[in-house]
């Protein structure tokens, strides 16, 4: 027995005032309306309503059993109704992971640009280089380097990366001996191969002298002069104390993108924060080959 829909027929035919009139209204058979309430009143083992050929009464039962069946309606409809309006404004908790090199300078400001606005978002950052599950995690939306390992998930491509092995401003390099600091994503041995018009140039094998857990700090140990590390292209030129350890070779470029749980209907949260995303990305990029 479908309980919610034999009180939503229930509630039908007292409004309407007769099985006749409710029948018309819901183009449904007379008969089939009189056997929802027949069905309905035996699973209840009370009477709801008594009925003469002109007109029908609701029994005491019936109007306690009535009083629920109408704020059953009215519960049903305001469940419709905000989902609906959060397609329309977003509103609710909104979970969102990136790599520490992107948090702030992608991620942020385009939230800010998403959401300031929007006084019923409560954001949740995480900065987290390793891909979290997002299920596990109830992540609404996640940034990938280098894709991601859910296949199952929604991806969308915002561009490329190119990570740019950077030394102190003014410091000489003995790219042979020089001490190496590794992000903790790197492991201990670290092999790059640069390119130099489209083609493979050199290759180049470290040992990691230093390891950090944040893009900041390997900038920090960089600029102090501790060794050479890599550094997103978009983020070099926020660091004047940065050079670049080769002008004429690059290592390959690394796509990125965003990644969401949903299968059906978009959230219009995530919605507006790909879309801010990728227009902040796009803008990076141009900074980045000034």
């Amino acid at each position: 027995m479908n309980k919610l829909r034999h009180m939503a027929i229930f509630m039908r035919i007292v409004e309407a005032g007769s099985i006749t009139k409710a029948a018309e209204k819901m183009a449904l058979s007379k008969s089939v309306l009189s056997q929802h309430l027949k069905l309905l009143e035996s699973e209840l083992a009370t009477t709801l309503l008594k009925r003469t050929t002109r007109r029908q009464s609701l029994t005491p039962s019936g109007e306690r059993f009535y009083a629920h069946c109408v704020k059953m309606h009215q519960i049903s409809e305001q469940a419709w109704d905000e989902v609906m309006a959060q397609q329309a404004e977003p509103a609710g908790k909104f979970t969102v992971t990136a790599p520490h090199a992107l948090m702030d300078t992608l991620v942020v400001p385009a939230l800010k640009d998403a959401f300031l606005h929007c006084p019923n978002v409560q954001l949740c950052l995480i900065c987290q280089d390793d891909q979290l599950d997002l299920m596990h995690h109830d992540i609404d939306l996640a940034i990938r380097v280098g894709g991601s390992k859910d296949s199952h998930y929604k991806q969308r491509r915002l561009g490329s990366l190119t990570d740019v092995l950077c030394k102190a401003t003014g410091s000489t390099v003995d790219i042979d001996s020089v001490a190496y600091i590794a992000n903790h994503w790197q492991g201990t041995h670290i092999k790059h191969t640069l390119i130099r018009h489209g083609s493979e140039s050199q290759q180049l094998s470290f040992e990691a002298t230093h390891t950090t857990d944040t893009i900041s700090q390997t900038v920090s140990l960089i600029s102090a002069g501790f060794g050479i590390g890599l550094v997103p292209n978009v983020l070099v030129a926020q660091y004047p104390e940065l050079a670049r350890v080769f002008t004429d070779q690059s290592l390959a470029p690394t796509t990125v993108f965003t990644v969401h749980p949903y299968q059906g209907a978009v959230p219009v949260s995530v919605q507006l924060a790909q879309a801010a995303i990728q227009a902040q990305f796009d803008t990076l990029m141009i900074r980045a080959v000034k």
